[in-house]
């Protein structure tokens, strides 16, 4: 194993705050999966039977319309977990995972992962705490979806991923990807960098995005789709 399973465990939102005796337990029950691109971890419906932390790679977690339509609900990056939810509501996925990229995972088993909840109490209010921050998010996303316009959600992403508030950030996803992340079409999606462009506000260089003014980026962020 050439990563730290305990100090991939201890990125995790869920896990803030665990113990030492908490975390030998955790990994004394976890499972490492080496996965290919392009694979499919769950389907939607599919019966849960454990959730996952993400060690390397990338793992996009989507819906499918009726028609097929694919649309990502999130991209989750390493040291995040995900599908947690599932082994505490009514037991079935509700959604498609699949890997974007080569991933190994930590696959933390439904009922094994449960009896350690039962068994120690501090793990129990760090999966509470952690699903209320991981529904803070779904929120502001639903926000975004119906109260701001394209250009306002891809400059509040770009922000997301800029921690040098000024820098050049790197798309973690593809464009298309991106684009059903944001709930739109990559034609628009490519017509609104294409205008921040011309407006002098971002330089795109393939994925590479290089910011030039911050504070017209920020205020593009805070701004509403008009009545």
């Amino acid at each position: 194993m050439d990563f730290d399973s305990s100090a991939i465990i201890k990125q995790c939102h869920l896990f803030y705050g665990v113990s030492a005796i908490d975390l030998r337990l955790l990994v004394s029950i976890l499972r490492i999966r080496k996965c290919n691109k392009g694979e499919i971890l769950f389907e939607e419906g599919a019966e849960a039977d454990g959730f996952y932390i993400v060690a390397t790679g990338k793992i996009k977690v989507y819906k499918l319309s009726p028609d097929g339509k694919e649309h990502i609900l999130h991209v989750v990056q390493p040291g995040n977990s995900f599908a947690e939810a599932a082994i505490f509501d009514d037991g079935r996925y509700p959604a498609f995972a699949e890997t974007l990229d080569t991933s190994t995972l930590l696959f933390f088993p439904k009922r094994d992962f449960l009896e350690l909840l039962h068994q120690h109490s501090q793990l129990a209010i760090n999966i509470i705490a952690g699903l209320s921050r991981f529904l803070r998010q779904f929120t502001v996303q639903i926000e975004d979806l119906t109260f701001r316009d394209v250009p306002a959600r891809l400059a509040r992403y770009l922000l997301s991923l800029d921690d040098e508030m000024g820098g050049s950030v790197s798309l973690p996803i593809a464009k298309s990807q991106l684009a059903s992340n944001l709930g739109t079409t990559s034609e628009t999606l490519s017509r609104t960098f294409r205008k921040l462009s011309d407006d002098d506000v971002i330089r795109v260089q393939g994925k590479t995005i290089e910011i030039l003014d911050n504070n017209r980026l920020f205020d593009l962020a805070a701004s509403y789709k008009e009545a």
